[in-house]
Order: C-alpha cells, then sequence, then structure tokens
C-alpha cells in the first residue's frame, strides 16, 4: 500500500514538473499568481488584463494598474503602472542545483545567468510597456516566488541597476502586496479628498438653502401669529354671540303671556 501511494505521488510530481517546465504553462503560472494578489487588493476597475500601455503599439502587458489622477478622470486617457510577470526557471534550477553540489563556480556562473536574464526582461519591458505620459515611468518586473526573488536581492545592485537602467522594479510576491497595499490607501486617500471637496460644496448648498428656509419660517411664524390672533378675536365674538344666545333662552320663561287664555278670563 505504501509504495503504491509513493508511485501516485511520483506521477504527481511528475506532472507538476511537466508542468512547471514547460514555457507557456509557467507563464500563466505568473500571471494567475499576480492575478490572484490583484484580486486582494484592487477593484476589477482599478485594474486591467491585457492592456495596450501605449496606445497603436500592439503590445499588450499582462496587467496594469489604473492610476487615479489628471489622466485618469473621467473622458480623459488612463494612466497606467504595468506589471509583468516572470519565471525563468531553468536559470533558477541550475543555480539550486550547484547550490546544493557546493559547486561554487557553476552557482557563480548560474547566478550570472540568472542576472542577465532579468535583465533583458527588464529592457524588453521598459522598451514595450513603460512610455510617458500614457503610463509611469517606470514598470514592476514580478517574480512568482520568494525563493526567486531572494536569488534576484543577492546579486550586488541589480535592483538598483535595473531601476536606474530599465526604469524597472524587481518584486516578489510579498513585497508587490506590500506595494498594491500601499497604492490601495494612496487611492483611498485621494477618494477622500475628492469626496471632501464634494462634501463642502453640498454643505455650501445647504448654508445657501437653510438661510432662504430661515426666511420662509419666519414668513410662517408671522402667518401663524396672524391665525392666532384671528381665532382670538372669533372667541371672544363667539362669547359675545353665546350672551346674546342665553339672553334670548330667558325670554321663553316670562311670567305672561299676552296670548294665553288666563289673560283673556281675567280681562273677563
Amino acid at each position: 500500500k505504501g509504495l503504491g501511494e509513493m508511485q501516485t505521488l511520483a506521477r504527481d510530481v511528475g506532472s507538476l514538473n511537466r508542468v512547471l517546465t514547460n514555457v507557456k504553462s509557467r507563464g500563466i503560472y505568473g500571471e494567475v499568481q499576480l492575478a490572484g494578489l490583484l484580486e486582494q487588493v484592487f477593484t476589477p476597475e482599478q485594474y486591467a488584463a491585457n492592456v495596450e500601455t501605449i496606445p497603436g503599439s500592439g503590445a499588450r502587458v499582462e496587467f496594469a494598474i489604473r492610476l487615479p489622477g489628471r489622466h485618469g478622470q473621467a473622458g480623459g486617457p488612463p494612466l497606467w503602472l504595468p506589471i509583468d510577470a516572470k519565471f525563468p526557471r531553468e536559470d533558477y534550477e541550475r543555480l539550486l542545483d550547484a547550490q546544493d553540489r557546493a559547486d561554487r563556480d557553476a552557482a557563480e556562473a548560474a547566478a550570472r545567468a540568472l542576472e542577465q536574464r532579468l535583465r533583458d526582461e527588464a529592457r524588453r519591458i521598459a522598451t514595450k510597456y513603460v512610455a510617458a505620459p500614457h503610463t509611469t515611468d517606470f514598470a514592476v518586473l514580478f517574480l512568482p516566488t520568494e525563493g526567486l526573488y531572494a536569488e534576484a536581492l543577492r546579486r550586488p545592485g541589480l535592483c538598483e541597476r535595473l531601476q536606474r537602467e530599465h526604469h524597472v522594479m524587481l518584486a516578489g510576491p510579498t513585497t508587490l502586496l506590500a506595494l498594491l497595499n500601499s497604492l490601495q490607501t494612496g487611492f483611498r486617500t485621494l477618494a477622500l479628498e475628492r469626496r471632501s471637496a464634494e462634501v463642502w460644496q453640498v454643505l455650501g448648498a445647504v448654508k445657501t438653502e437653510f438661510a432662504r428656509f430661515g426666511e420662509v419660517l419666519e414668513k410662517t411664524r408671522r402667518k401663524l401669529h396672524e391665525a392666532s390672533q384671528s381665532i382670538e378675536s372669533a372667541e371672544v365674538r363667539t362669547r359675545a354671540m353665546a350672551r346674546q344666545l342665553r339672553g334670548v333662552e330667558s325670554l321663553d320663561h316670562l311670567p305672561w303671556d299676552a296670548s294665553s287664555p288666563s289673560v283673556d278670563k281675567h280681562h273677563d
């Protein structure tokens, strides 16, 4: 039973190895991981996939963040931040194999090859996807594993050289997630500033309407006061009419009546 489980596990590992060996599959792996990070932080309106960041170039970057600002306003062209995922697995595996064998020369050669590969990818990204004012003046090269990103950081001056020469920033999963969270915080701050301006406009309009409401309320108070006085006058007239009516009721109880028979008998 244990041997059967080991054979099944070996087949699964072999399938995974074939998937990661295929260049297209590796690209899809990095792209899927990048898409997952973007979905965790941004709304679908804040980024896009397969974006032609330079109009008319025909070159489409895997993902680009839609930055707010003058170019991102309604009716205007968006301002893009290009992000491209790369997974140079062959160079990385040669480096790991040399390190496992404690072969310093082979490890150094593999590290130089990995560095050259990253420099070539950064140059390609800068040429195809970065062009101000359609985009930011830099792009992000995403490395989908922390181990690969750590090996890139070990190369002396590699990150600084890529930023200085090609305006491309290296980022691993954790670094990219921190960058995305920072951008999202900036987006929220900008949205709050815009909303604050709208709130002040609304408050200004409410202030004007409130002054008008005060005038109308004063007129209503005067009308109510006049109506109250009219009601008091009506009450006075009502009491006067009531007194008159009570006098009329007293005439119904007089001690004699000229038309009564008793009066005729008395005269007789």
